[in-house]
Formats: C-alpha cells, sequence, structure tokens
C-alpha cells in the first residue's frame, strides 16, 4: 500500500469548564501514532462544533506535543490581514519547531464576512492577494509587494519563520479557481470528503490547469474523511460519505484508506463527528485496529 500520513480533527465542542480536554485529547493524538492533529476556523458560534481560533489553539498544542504535525484545516484566509498572517503562523512555525502545516480557503460565512466588514464577494481576491503577499514576507527581509488589498514596503517580518519559505501551504477547495490558487501558491491541496475516483480527477484536473504538469505532480493531495468508529454514537451528522460505509468496521475503513492512496492521496484527516469525551476511544480504536492495516 503507498504511504498514507493519518491524522485526526480536534473538532469536537469540548467542555468550556475543561479547557485543557483538547490539548489532552492532542497528547492523546500524539501517543497513539497519528501524524498530525487539524484544528477548523470560525469566529462565531456554529453550534457545531469547536469554535476557536486555530493558530492560537494550536499553539497551546505545540507546547504539549513534541512530534506531531498542526494543520489548519482550514484557516479562512480573507479573515486576516497578510502582515497578521504572515507573522501569526510564522511565529507558530518557530515554537513548533517547524510543524505548523498552514491549510487556507477562501470561507464561505456571511454572517463572519459581514461581522468582519469584509465583502464575501472579495473572499477569492483577497486570499490570493494575501497568500502572495505571505509568500513575500517568508521569503525576503525585506520585502516589498503591490497588491490590490496588501501594500508593503522594505518589510521585514517581526519573526522569520523556521521552516525555509515558510510552513507548508495546502489550499482547500474542489474549484477550478481553487485548484489554480494551489499551483500558484500552495504546496498541496486540500479535499473534503473525497472518493477515489476524485482524487483521480484532481490529479487530472491540476495536470490540465497546469503550465507544467510537473507543477502539478509536487502538490501534496490531502483531504478530510469522515468516520464513526463502531460502537460510538455520531453526534451530529457527517456532512459527507462516511469512510468505510455506514458499519464500518477496520477492514473496510483500512480498505477505503488503500484505495484513496492508491488514487494518490497521501495525508488524511479523520474528521469524527463524536462527543468530546469519546475522542480518546475513537483514537485508541483507529490506532489499534486501522493503523497496523495501513502499514502493511
Amino acid at each position: 500500500m503507498p504511504d498514507l500520513r493519518l491524522g485526526v480533527s480536534l473538532q469536537p465542542r469540548w467542555p468550556l469548564d475543561d479547557g485543557t480536554a483538547v490539548l489532552r485529547a492532542a497528547g492523546h493524538a500524539e501517543s497513539a501514532g497519528f501524524d498530525h492533529v487539524a484544528v477548523g476556523n470560525r469566529l462565531l458560534d456554529s453550534g457545531f462544533g469547536l469554535d476557536t481560533d486555530p493558530l492560537v489553539l494550536l499553539s497551546a498544542i505545540a507546547g504539549v506535543t513534541t512530534r506531531l504535525r498542526l494543520l489548519t484545516s482550514v484557516l479562512v484566509a480573507p479573515y486576516y490581514p497578510a502582515l497578521v498572517l504572515a507573522n501569526q503562523a510564522a511565529t507558530l512555525d518557530v515554537v513548533s519547531a517547524g510543524r505548523l502545516v498552514l491549510g487556507v480557503g477562501v470561507g464561505w460565512n456571511p454572517d463572519e464576512f459581514d461581522a468582519l466588514g469584509v465583502p464575501v464577494r472579495e473572499r477569492g481576491a483577497r486570499t490570493d492577494d494575501h497568500l502572495a503577499a505571505v509568500r513575500a514576507l517568508w521569503a525576503r527581509r525585506p520585502a516589498d509587494f503591490d497588491g490590490p488589498f496588501t501594500r508593503l514596503r522594505a518589510a521585514s517580518l517581526g519573526v522569520p519563520p523556521v521552516t525555509p519559505g515558510g510552513p507548508p501551504v495546502w489550499v482547500g477547495g474542489h474549484s477550478d479557481a481553487a485548484l489554480r490558487r494551489a499551483l500558484r501558491y500552495g504546496d498541496g491541496w486540500y479535499g473534503t470528503g473525497v472518493d477515489p475516483a476524485g482524487v483521480t480527477d484532481v490529479r487530472r484536473r491540476l495536470r490540465e490547469l497546469a503550465a507544467d504538469t510537473a507543477d502539478a505532480d509536487r502538490l501534496t493531495l490531502a483531504s478530510a474523511a469522515f468516520l464513526t468508529p463502531p460502537g460510538i454514537p455520531a453526534a451530529v451528522q457527517a456532512p459527507g460519505q462516511p469512510l468505510g460505509g455506514v458499519s464500518p468496521t477496520a477492514t473496510s475503513v483500512a480498505d477505503a484508506l488503500g484505495r484513496l492512496a492508491e488514487a494518490g492521496l497521501t495525508v488524511c484527516t479523520l474528521w469524527l463527528p463524536i462527543a468530546a469525551e469519546h475522542m480518546e476511544k475513537a483514537m485508541d480504536w483507529i490506532a489499534a485496529e486501522v493503523l497496523p492495516q495501513l502499514a502493511r
């Protein structure tokens, strides 16, 4: 089986009276052998799960882990001024010793855009502007940049990233615009709920959109997948096709992951639509029953 790195999303609504619960879960994920943990980006209460700033939470997780990669899944780039995003991400890259992976997207929630005073119609253009400016700030000291939303003159970022050129950027989205953005600014593409045919289609489209197929082939292909382990009740309905079927077994989950890997996926984040109190049990089941099958 081709190599497939497996991570877990820290999505559940963690108890507010125990602010360290999510940190313990991240430590458990590291001990269980997962490749990464992922944190999403919400500003307003979604009623759905953890609604925090991903860079703040992942900074705390960096302090209680040593190996685990830290993925924003995904950070909404138009929410952050380019200079702020570059500095915050570089700071986390430094304090985590290079473990940050910056997954980014354009966002979708009109209420959050309205609350920020950012026109939702500009989200794609702002994402392009911000990513280009961030790349310039990470690569050059000082940096000049002229974009529709960001202008920099001899700007030296307060903290340069420890990763040469900055942390890896994975661009989320399934549209042609998102794929072009991944080719221009990204080190990887990040999807949601794709099946093997979907991975194959993304690879084909990236090659068609790229000026050079080598530019497409350099990208990491990653995606989130939805899994409710057997014996653990779902707390919310998964927003996509369940991994391993509606009644998953270790074998069906491993087979599904193997097919994704054969199609070209190299990283998969498991999104578990379960209550926070069941997270460690779910991770233990995946670590004991699924991960060994992926290593064969």
